[in-house]
C-alpha cells in the first residue's frame, strides 16, 4: 500500500515507518526536522514541512494514498493541544484529496472502565487521568474531530507506552476497553495499527490495544 505517516520522528511514528517499509509498503514520512528521522529505505519518501498549520501544504503528502497514520502528539507539557489542532489540519488535507482511511494514536483512559477491572488499575487510572488531564482533554478533542469527519477513522488507544522490542503478541478490543491492560511497547502499537489499516471492523471505532 501507499501510506503516509505523520509524527514520523516520534517513538511510535518511527516504528510505523520502519515496520511498514519492512512489510513492503511505500511510505511517505512527514517531518518538520529531517535530522530526527533515523529510518531509511528504498520505498521511503520524506516530506519535509516547516509548519503544519496549512492544509494545502500537506495535500501533496496525502494525495493518492490508501491510508494515513498519525502518531502526532506533544513532546512535553508545553505542546499539549497539538494532537487536536494538527489532526484538524491533516483531516482537511485528506478530505481535499479524497483520502478516507485514517488511523490515529489516542490513549486507553479515554475508554470506559472495563468490567471487573483489576484493583490496581481501578485505583491508578483516576490518579493518572487527573495528572494528565490536559493531555487527555486534547485527545478527547481529537477523537471528537474524527467522529465529525468524513474519514474512515480508527482511534487506537494504548495504555502506558514502553520502549522495548515488539512481541507481535497483544490484545485488542474494538469499541471497548481491555481488563488489566496496563502497558504495551510502542513497537507493538505500530504493529497493531498497520494490521488495522485494511480491517473493516475497526473503521469509525476506537480500538484498545494492550498486553
Amino acid at each position: 500500500m501507499r501510506l503516509t505517516v505523520f509524527g514520523a520522528t516520534g517513538g511510535i511514528g518511527r516504528e510505523l515507518v520502519g515496520q511498514a517499509l519492512t512489510a513492503g509498503h511505500q511510505v511517505t514520512a512527514v517531518v518538520r526536522d529531517l535530522s530526527r528521522l533515523t529510518v531509511t529505505g528504498e520505498r521511503l519518501e520524506v516530506f519535509t514541512v516547516p509548519r503544519m498549520d496549512q492544509p494545502d501544504a500537506l495535500r501533496p503528502a496525502v494525495a493518492g494514498r490508501e491510508a494515513v497514520l498519525s502518531a502526532l502528539g506533544p513532546r512535553g507539557r508545553a505542546q499539549v493541544g497539538v494532537a487536536a489542532s494538527l489532526t484538524t489540519v491533516v483531516l482537511r488535507a485528506m478530505e481535499a484529496e479524497g483520502v478516507s482511511r485514517f488511523l490515529a494514536v489516542s490513549a486507553a483512559p479515554l475508554g470506559p472502565v472495563p468490567e471487573r477491572e483489576t484493583l490496581a488499575l481501578r485505583l491508578l487510572t483516576p490518579i493518572v487521568s487527573r495528572v494528565l488531564r490536559a493531555h487527555y482533554d486534547d485527545l478527547r478533542a481529537m477523537e471528537e474531530q474524527l467522529r465529525r469527519s468524513a474519514t474512515e477513522w480508527t482511534a487506537v488507544r494504548p495504555p502506558r507506552l514502553l520502549d522495548r522490542a515488539g512481541t507481535g503478541r497483544y490484545r485488542t478490543a474494538v469499541g471497548a476497553s481491555l481488563r488489566g491492560g496496563a502497558a504495551i511497547a510502542r513497537a507493538d502499537v505500530a504493529h497493531a495499527m498497520l494490521a488495522m489499516v485494511d480491517d473493516p471492523a475497526t473503521v469509525r471505532q476506537p480500538v484498545a490495544v494492550a498486553y
